[in-house]
């Protein structure tokens, strides 16, 4: 079990100026999952990572890891990186070029100040996260020879071989090319599911984060705005933001062109589509309602040409519509909206 309550971290920029990086952030995940801070730039997940690390101090707040409680601004407890439990992969890796691939893994056992590890543990605990990552007989070898992905993998041998409580992944494929990432994600995601150990990972690509999470935390202007599994981050975003930034999607510009009834239904009209949205409850007419085009995958090309999510937004409120069926002539095309996908929806299409 890990928890955040309530932390704040401020930095102070050029002209004195105050950037709140994190601004009240609470979070929690159990144990076993894997949990990805997900958002652009300077949203602050990268310092929510290195506040549970301790590489940062925070300004208040609690951090629990485990049962222990290893940051609490109230009670004056800063719990030393080294103490924590943790390992953590950096983006950079942080390989050591001067030593061998052995000596790269076995360095956390060795400065370890919880327990003192012997010589022959040391060198079976290496064995063992070297074959978990598949570098078994790579022992000896120099690290500087070893290729983006076998340096990644090094990386990651070095933050398990201590057993660690929870794992900390800070953008740790970005720096290999795009097959090579696609191909480290799986490999990721199953290490991680064979261990079942808590993880907590940050990057800023959503295909990424679809691809390994457990559950996603949507970050912004050092705030969570999202939390919730892969498919309902996509399918449902709290915002447009989450909208605009989880996947792929068209923004088209409408309005609310009738008022909505007493079971929620109502009319949104763009210019080139007429859609009946449900439960968009207590919405007058003429308000301006965005809609976002993104297609539900279906198997069948023609089905998936023809058979989309409809989002529509008032002000920061999004409504699901589904389509059930498409009538489409060559100036308007009218969808009668449901609220769920049914697979028989798409077979008849």
């Amino acid at each position: 079990m890990l928890s955040i309550e309530n932390l704040h971290k401020v930095f102070q920029a050029s002209g004195n100026t105050e950037v709140r990086a994190v601004d009240g952030i609470n979070l929690s995940v159990q144990p076993g999952r894997l949990l990805t801070l997900l958002g652009p730039s300077g949203c602050g997940k990268t310092t929510t990572l290195r506040c549970l690390a301790g590489l940062e101090r925070p300004d208040s707040g609690r951090i629990v890891i485990g049962e222990s409680p290893v940051f609490d601004s109230a009670k004056g407890i800063f719990v030393p990186p080294s103490d924590r439990g943790i390992g953590m992969v950096f983006q950079s890796y942080a390989i050591w070029p001067h030593m061998s691939v052995f000596e790269n893994v076995a360095f956390p056992l060795r400065v370890a100040r919880t327990r003192k590890y012997t010589s022959a543990e040391i060198k079976d605990k290496v064995r063992q996260a070297l074959e978990m990552v598949r570098l078994g007989g790579f022992e000896h070898r120099s690290s500087t020879q070893l290729s983006g992905g076998q340096q990644q993998r090094l990386a990651l041998a070095r933050g398990l071989v201590h057993e660690p409580k929870v794992l900390l992944l800070d953008e740790p494929l970005s720096n290999l090319d795009a097959k090579l990432r696609e191909q480290m994600r799986f490999e990721l995601k199953h290490l991680q599911r064979t261990l079942r150990i808590t993880t907590v990972y940050v990057t800023h690509d959503q295909a990424e984060a679809l691809a390994l999470s457990d559950e996603i935390a949507v970050f912004n202007a050092g705030r969570i705005v999202q939390r919730g599994s892969p498919q309902d981050i996509y399918s449902h975003p709290a915002s447009r933001f989450v909208a605009d930034f989880i996947g792929s999607a068209n923004f088209l510009a409408g309005s609310v062109t009738q008022e909505a009834e007493p079971d929620g239904l109502a009319c949104v009209a763009t210019i080139v589509l007429r859609l009946d949205m449900d439960r968009l409850h207590n919405i007058e007419p003429g308000r301006v309602a965005p809609v976002v085009l993104r297609h539900v995958g279906v198997p069948d090309p023609q089905i998936l040409a023809k058979n989309f999510a409809a989002l529509g937004l008032i002000g920061e409120h999004v409504v699901q519509a589904v389509i059930r069926h498409v009538v489409q002539n060559r100036d308007i095309a009218v969808l009668v909206a449901g609220s769920a996908v049914h697979p028989e929806w798409a077979r008849q299409a």
